[in-house]
């Protein structure tokens, strides 16, 4: 292997791991399809990869019937967070002020549901939103969730 073809799948490993991954806590059936799955809508849970003790969930529809289960229908473009203390909050490195910490691709080519940390230093608060966006145009809905951190630990910034 090439030192470039190296160096280019290391960077892509390494991006890569920077997001967290979603883990599915369940899912509820909204609509019956009589071939292929039925139409859903999920909760997925991930944990920040930078602030330890940080659990976000976030629901979504999920398209059913035979275009679902191959993998070629586009999911709505709505989707609710809530991010939530779950433990003791440590934060390891200096956060940038906005990152994107979660992606997931919603289509066959183009969609993608992501979620942004961003950090409000007056507050102390990290706050997340969820939007779905496409190669050329997006969607305005979204969702916005915060998590205060205590005062006593100034979460710390690029």
């Amino acid at each position: 292997m090439s030192p470039l073809a190296r160096g280019t799948a290391v960077l892509a490993l390494t991006a890569l791991s920077l997001f967290a991954r979603a883990e599915q806590v369940g899912d509820v059936d909204t609509a019956f399809k009589l071939i292929g799955p039925d139409h859903k809508i999920v909760v997925d849970a991930y944990d920040d990869p930078k602030v330890s003790g940080v659990t976000c969930y976030v629901s979504r529809a999920k398209t059913g019937g035979v275009s679902g289960a191959l993998g070629l229908a586009e999911d709505k473009a709505e989707a609710s967070i809530a991010c939530r203390q779950v433990g003791p909050v440590s934060i390891t490195q200096p956060l940038p002020k906005r990152e994107e910490v979660y992606s997931e691709r919603q289509s066959i080519l183009f969609k993608r549901l992501r979620v942004v940390r961003m950090v409000d230093v007056k507050r102390n608060t990290l706050v997340y939103l969820t939007y779905s966006d496409l190669l050329i145009d997006g969607s305005p809905k979204n969702s916005v969730t915060a998590v205060p951190i205590d005062r006593a630990a100034p979460i710390p910034v690029k």
